[in-house]
């Protein structure tokens, strides 16, 4: 199954300032997280932000804040990302088939958001690179717990090429540069 960006959105959960301190790989999760969002603006595509619980675990660190520009994220105190009515609500207004995944905590919020959304019937895909937990067996036995339940697992530069479909334009241009 191919993605497309005509049909594709992503959701960003929780890269909040009292979490990222305390997870594997943070660095290299934070910078393909921006890469990625980066990206995804390159190509049109949709990156719907959220936050747990933002009283008590802050709000975006200062590189993803930057990075999203104007989207605001939508507060959640559900730990999946489509677990209350109104949240559900707003992903399904962007009527898109596909799912891009990408955020904290790998075991907990994003396992518990692709879990419901893969059972709504939305294909799901964990971006690999941008996302973790703050034991790396908690964010490795999630990832195959969600490949074994249907979502495919990528990488931010394998996705993105994918959206992007071909060289020669404008966008394969600063995609280029974003991932060197």
């Amino acid at each position: 199954m191919r993605y497309f960006k005509e049909d594709t959105m992503a959701i960003l959960i929780d890269v909040q300032e009292r979490l990222v301190p305390v997870m594997d790989r943070k660095v290299e999760t934070v910078a393909a997280s921006v890469r990625l969002i980066e990206g995804l603006r390159i190509l049109g595509v949709p990156v719907v932000p959220f936050r747990q619980y933002p009283k008590g675990l802050g709000d975006y660190i200062p590189e993803i804040k930057e990075a999203l520009g104007s989207h605001e994220p939508s507060d959640k105190l559900t730990f999946s990302a489509y677990g209350s009515e109104e949240i559900a609500e707003r992903i399904d207004s962007y009527q898109k088939k596909n799912v891009l995944i990408f955020g904290m905590e790998t075991h907990i919020c994003v396992q518990q958001t692709a879990l419901d959304l893969i059972a709504k019937g939305y294909n799901v895909m964990i971006v690999t690179d941008c996302v973790t937990s703050r034991k790396k067996a908690d964010s490795d036995i999630a990832l195959r717990r969600l490949e074994a339940e249907g979502a495919l697992l990528t990488t931010t530069e394998s996705i993105l090429f994918e959206l992007l479909k071909e060289a020669g334009s404008e966008s394969f241009k600063q995609i280029s540069r974003l991932i060197k």
